[in-house]
């Protein structure tokens, strides 16, 4: 069943249909002012944090899951109708409501149509700002004269910390007042306090928002809930709306809201517009600031196209064109986007993240910055410049980095037993790809602070993280799992073995040598490559089972994920890794992806290992706790498919490459909706795998790692474009089914037109290549023969 379409001229995603089978979702603001909105206009709103910023409400899993939200109520004052300009809350009749959601990049647009009456409601943050606009436009479409009541509804916080809002109610409920003065509400929390609103974690200052209405009279307000809802009332029928009379209710305690009424006269064909103004700080200083350099619909015009142009511009570092249209729209639009969000927000901000994860985690942080390199190069450096600051002097990291509390150089230890074996290893992926992609080989001497104290070249800070590991290392010499590996449900301890993180440390001796030779280190280089050597020895005396890689080996010298295992017996990240590394010989990285494609592959992505764990220890594998077939227990993990991809496009195998791929793309399944359930425009973490009834269901959309490494591996690895110190890499690994493509790149602030011809049906190979009509060997346009506008020319063999 499909609900929507993809308009990728606008860079936008339709939805035809309201009744979504879970709310789909948009994201609008930057790091400073954030929100979240879906197709029915639910979500929230915050400053800087969505755990201790948050000051607009949203009731996690709730049924629907987006109320409440930013809406306005129509009125009709004749027969007393009323409805929302979305379909929800109200939920008018589909068959006499009709209603269309375009999500764009940072800003959603709703239209509907009920009762000769059409509405278009617009919602965005205009760039730099700390407020948000809703812009209605409400047309007569029928015969006669209308006169209609309009109410806007935001719910505020009680509280801007999420646990204090909604739980601590014994004292949330006594500290909030909301007043109406000069056309604004002013939403105060412990307005006893300081008035620096912006130290939102301070304990002397108060919580400021607030909301206006211009370009009609306000006739009516109502800033409690209870008296605008009523008490047995609901969104779906407050109270105030139903008999069309405000109350003029205010707040001293108890719950708040933000509630405008104003009247409008329509002849037939008419149109008129009000516009709504919500954000935070003083509604006597910032709102009245905001209104008089914001407040009139020519601006909003004008801040919507700056809008546009601003995340338009960040999605052209890559265009491309292929015989897949669902693979373009993700990649030019969709995927990149996605990314972007997800770089911003971390883990820290959705309908499913509700604050536990307050900041930018470490790891998953230094993988997003991979993605968005070549759309946002300085933003992406500067972020790794500050989680490189977040690396403690004896290599390991700190688990969350929040920006606005960071300070590097006086931060606590963790406690020992408290380290993650990957964290600092993922440096190895997105340190070289910085490099590549601006040239800069010189950041590799740059002196950064670690988090508790000292300070290192960036290439003293890549080694602390490799004799992090090294040191920690087990009976098997391979390293230590520690708290956990990249799979939080592994607990292998201090003692237990993780091969997923002794092929990361074998990356990243490899990625140190060569740095280190570029900055003329040749000692530094010959240690690594020695300590390569160890491990490949390592590796191979103990982890190959058969025709596959084992997962890992535990304190007691049990082995995970042997050919004999019952349960987990193939793991996805072992194999793929075992590939990525280079620690694989030929023989058997081709046998254990033979395996891992016949063993984990699914029609909606690969599983993370099969079968599922149900007797295994849960103190070690605590994927256990999972019902069979879903997350870490077997389920599709979304994360890890990208790697899978770029495994096979390093075998040369374009063909299962590309079936990985689409198998999880969730563009791929627009017209499966009913069974994805989620977004089919952005990634999900997981989806449920073939031992779960729900097979297909795709859960926790936006804020995932899958986002990045789909994006990675289907631009530089599929499509084989990626940034080298020496050029840019043309190499591309396709479907068989593919005559070749057509991109555009962005490249150290060069367009690069790039065609690549496939007249054979290959997967792999280059047989030649020009730049600018100039044969080049390899696969590399070098540098010195790039300039703006400059055409790479690949035929495949």
């Amino acid at each position: 069943m499909q609900y929507g379409h993809f308009d990728d001229e606008n860079r936008e995603y339709v939805i035809t249909r309201p009744d979504t089978p879970r709310s789909w979702t948009n994201y609008l603001g930057d790091t400073q002012y954030g929100a979240i909105i879906s197709n029915n206009a639910g979500g929230f709103s915050f400053y800087q944090s969505a755990a201790d910023g948050r000051f607009t409400r949203m009731r996690f899993n709730s049924v629907p899951m987006d109320q409440p939200g930013r809406y306005f109520y129509l009125r009709d004052a004749e027969s007393g109708d009323f409805w929302s300009s979305s379909w929800q809350p109200v939920g008018k009749p589909l068959e006499q409501f009709k209603s269309t959601c375009r999500h764009g990049t940072a800003y959603t647009q709703i239209d509907s149509e009920y009762s000769n009456i059409k509405t278009e409601s617009l919602y965005f943050v205009p760039i730099g700002q700390t407020f948000e606009y809703w812009k209605l436009k409400v047309t007569n479409t029928g015969s006669k004269p209308r006169k209609l009541s309009v109410f806007t509804y935001v719910e505020f916080a009680n509280f801007w910390n999420h646990s204090q809002d909604l739980v601590n109610l014994q004292y949330s409920q006594y500290i909030g007042r909301a007043k109406f003065e000069d056309g604004l509400v002013q939403m105060a929390v412990n307005d006893n306090l300081g008035r620096n609103w912006r130290d939102f974690n301070g304990e002397n200052n108060a919580q400021l928002s607030w909301m206006t209405l211009l370009g009609s009279e306000v006739s009516g307000y109502d800033l409690s809930r209870e008296t605008f809802i009523g008490p047995y009332g609901s969104y779906e029928k407050p109270d105030v709306v139903a008999s069309g009379v405000s109350k003029n209710s205010t707040t001293y305690g108890d719950n708040s809201c933000g509630s405008l009424r104003t009247e409008i006269e329509l002849a037939p064909g008419e149109s008129k517009e009000i516009l709504v103004l919500l954000g935070v700080g003083d509604a006597q200083i910032e709102g009245k600031a905001a209104i008089e350099s914001h407040g009139d619909f020519a601006k909003v015009e004008e801040e919507l196209a700056k809008v546009k142009n601003y995340w338009h511009s960040r999605l052209e570092s890559l265009s491309v064109e292929t015989p897949d249209k669902n693979f373009d729209s993700m990649v030019n639009v969709w995927n990149i986007y996605n990314c972007l969000i997800t770089y911003a927000w971390s883990r820290a901000a959705s309908f499913v993240y509700n604050g536990e994860r307050n900041g930018l985690g470490f790891r998953d942080t230094v993988q997003d910055i991979l993605a968005v390199l070549p759309a946002i190069t300085d933003e992406a450096g500067q972020r790794l410049e500050l989680m490189l600051t977040g690396q403690y002097s004896n290599g390991g990291a700190l688990p969350v980095v929040k920006p606005f509390q960071h300070k590097p150089g006086a931060t606590p230890m963790t406690p020992e037993h408290e380290f993650r074996s990957d964290d600092c290893l993922w440096f190895f992926n997105t340190i070289p790809a910085y490099v590549a992609e601006t040239g800069k080989v010189d950041f590799y001497n740059k002196v950064l602070p670690y988090a508790d104290q000292g300070e290192a070249t960036v290439l003293g800070h890549m080694r602390r993280a490799l004799e992090f590991n090294l040191e920690r290392s087990g009976a098997n010499n391979l390293p230590c799992g520690l708290a956990a590996d990249w799979n939080d449900c592994l607990k292998l301890g201090y003692h237990g073995e993780s091969l997923f993180v002794a092929f990361q440390v074998r990356l990243g001796l490899g990625v140190y040598a060569d740095a280190a030779k570029l900055v003329g280190k040749p000692k530094e280089a010959e240690w690594a490559l020695a300590k390569r050597d160890e491990l490949d020895a390592a590796i191979q005396k103990t982890c190959w089972s058969k025709d596959h890689f084992i997962w890992a080996i535990a304190e007691d010298g049990t082995v995970y994920g042997t050919h004999e295992s019952t349960e987990g017996s193939v793991y996805l990240n072992t194999q793929v890794w075992s590939v990525l590394s280079g620690a694989a010989s030929d023989e058997q990285a081709a046998t254990c992806m033979d395996t891992l494609d016949r063993e984990l592959a699914t029609d909606y992505g690969l599983q993370l290992c099969a079968p599922p764990v149900t007797t295994m220890p849960v103190r070690i594998m605590a994927a256990r706790l999972f019902n069979p077939g879903t997350k870490e227990n077997a389920g599709i993990f979304n994360h890890p498919q990208g790697w899978a991809v770029i495994a096979d496009c390093m075998l040369g195998n374009g063909d299962r490459a590309y079936k990985f791929h689409t198998s999880y793309l969730p563009a791929s399944f627009n017209d499966k909706a009913e069974i994805r359930g989620s977004e089919p425009y952005v990634h999900c973490q997981s989806t449920h795998a073939r031992y779960s009834p729900m097979h297909g269901a795709a859960r926790l959309p936006w804020l995932t790692g899958a986002a990045t490494w789909c994006y990675y591996s289907s631009t530089a690895y599929i499509l084989g474009i990626r940034a080298e110190l020496e050029g840019l890499r043309v190499d591309p690994c396709l479907p068989s089914s593919w005559p070749g493509y057509k991109a555009n790149r962005l490249f150290r602030g060069m367009n690069i037109k790039i065609s690549v011809s496939n007249p054979n049906g290959s997967q792999k190979g280059v047989a030649s290549m020009t730049v600018d009509g100039k044969p080049v060997e390899g696969t590399i346009a070098p540098i010195e023969l790039l300039k703006d506008g400059s055409q790479i020319e690949v035929v495949m063999k």
